[in-house]
């Protein structure tokens, strides 16, 4: 058994909390994703801090709010000075692999499969990932001439199957390689689906088949106008919103073929003797509306967009069908995990907590909640569209920058946030609590609640984040009410 143990860390992309069998749904089709669950500690109140899937994946390497990645909307190339979780495995002797969509490199909106967008080439823009890497900056279609990867060269992989089948032959396949090794191992396997767009041909026939008789109804939230604060990636047309329905039916049968591969991924990891020495770790980069609260997409401090699943098993360490009501943050899981690992992190430059006590049942200091942003459009530098957030175990709090509205959700008595209560003096002091403590964590990170055109004009060029980045100090936060 080696000193520190293996990380297998598997994060689909856009699959929501409320999608998943163990968590209560229905319809989703997930038995090995739900077998997981009764194997593992579930981290019952697992958010997202930003979102969207470039912010969530700066978050997760860096230990950093976006204000402090830079990392503000997609499509923008992340910086490289900044001390990442693969660093830290690098040094802790650990072999690492990553398979899958990066998202982290491109500085050009469009053209994302043009091989200067696509291909991460070897060095500092991988982030430490130093050994095994095959990954593609993003893409969205899953068949080819879509689905494929780079190595060490511009030059394209394809994929003859369906792309999260093939990812997931090549972790099985490095997982075979790594459990020869003398080694620690940690692998990071980035599933496209159950991402837009939902189309026919963007899923295997046999797993629509499963969901051909399902009624796919709209939200009990859903709101026929769109939301005002939406970007242009959350807003609906008339033609869009008839085809949520059908959007779901493909959606439901994407994480259908998900849950089959994580199933033949664990199988391997039992097959290969690796099940009581790996940590593995099965989430989400963010979740999916489908017209809840008048919006698509992500992007937004709504259940439906900010909780995501969040499973962790580790034989002897974790309790089994357990459930961990933690407020963890994406920002909380590099220093968690290093922890676990028996490694040190960079504490001058990590956000987030260690919540590893919590997650093992040995207890330890919790945060009063989460906070949560929203620094701009999806992926272009417009104003507008900024939010803070803040949720704790049973409520969020929200305000937006461009007009000061202010939200306050009970996620318990209203799971489907329908009922506003900021205005309502019974939970004037709850207000005031939460509205506090987002202000004071946003002090602690120098969190400005900038514009986007603020990071576009003082933090990047050419979509590049600048390695020294400047903030304004002139911003109070006493702005917020």
């Amino acid at each position: 058994m080696n000193k520190h143990p293996n990380l297998v860390y598997v994060f689909a992309d856009q699959l929501r909390y409320s999608s998943c069998g163990y968590t209560g749904d229905k319809k989703a089709k997930t038995p090995h994703i739900d077998r997981l669950a009764a194997e593992s500690v579930n981290l019952c109140n697992a958010v997202s801090g930003h979102p969207v899937c470039a912010p969530y994946r700066a978050s997760l390497f860096t230990g950093k709010y976006t204000t402090s990645t830079g990392m503000v909307i997609n499509e923008i190339r992340m910086n490289t000075d900044h001390r990442c979780l693969a660093h830290e495995l690098n040094d802790g002797g650990y072999e690492t692999a990553y398979i899958g969509k990066w998202h982290l490199y491109a500085n050009e909106w469009g053209n994302h499969e043009d091989p200067k967008n696509s291909y991460i080439p070897a060095g500092p823009d991988r982030l430490g990932f130093d050994d095994f890497f095959a990954a593609y900056n993003f893409h969205h279609e899953y068949y080819r001439p879509h689905a494929y990867y780079h190595l060490n060269s511009p030059e394209k992989i394809f994929f003859d199957k369906y792309e999260p089948d093939g990812q997931t032959d090549l972790a099985i396949e490095h997982l075979k390689r790594l459990s020869q090794g003398d080694k620690p191992f940690a692998l990071f396997l980035s599933l496209g689906t159950p991402h837009d767009p939902w189309v026919p041909e963007n899923v295997p026939p046999e797993y629509l088949e499963l969901f051909k008789d399902e009624d796919f109804s709209l939200p009990p939230n859903y709101l026929p106008e769109n939301d005002p604060h939406a970007d242009a990636w959350a807003r609906l047309n008339e033609k869009e919103r008839k085809a949520l329905p059908e959007w779901m039916r493909v959606y439901y049968a994407m994480a259908a073929n998900l849950d089959d591969n994580v199933g033949r991924l664990l199988q391997a990891m039992d097959d290969l003797g690796l099940r009581d020495d790996t940590i593995f770790v099965f989430t989400s980069d963010h979740g999916e509306l489908f017209g809840a609260h008048g919006r698509r997409a992500k992007n937004i401090f709504y259940e439906e967009a900010v909780r995501v699943p969040f499973l962790v098993r580790w034989p002897g360490h974790t309790k089994p069908g357990s459930t961990c009501d933690v407020c963890l943050n994406t920002v909380d899981i590099m220093p968690t995990f290093l922890t676990m690992m028996g490694l040190p992190y960079p504490q001058d430059q990590v956000e987030g907590m260690d919540l590893s006590g919590s997650i093992t049942g040995q207890g330890g200091k919790e945060p009063e909640g989460a906070l949560m942003m929203g620094t701009g459009a999806t992926a272009d530098w417009e104003d507008g569209h900024e939010w803070r957030a803040f949720r704790d175990k049973q409520y969020t709090y929200a305000t937006y920058l461009s007009d000061g509205q202010e939200l306050l959700f009970d996620n318990k008595a209203d799971p489907y946030q329908m009922h506003n209560l900021a205005g309502d003096p019974a939970y004037k002091d709850v207000l005031n609590r939460l509205r506090e403590l987002m202000k004071q964590k946003m002090a602690q990170i120098n969190d400005q609640f900038s514009t986007c055109s603020y990071y576009r004009d003082h933090w990047t060029r050419d979509r590049l984040i600048l390695k020294t980045a400047t903030l304004h100090t002139d911003w109070d936060l006493d702005n917020i009410k």
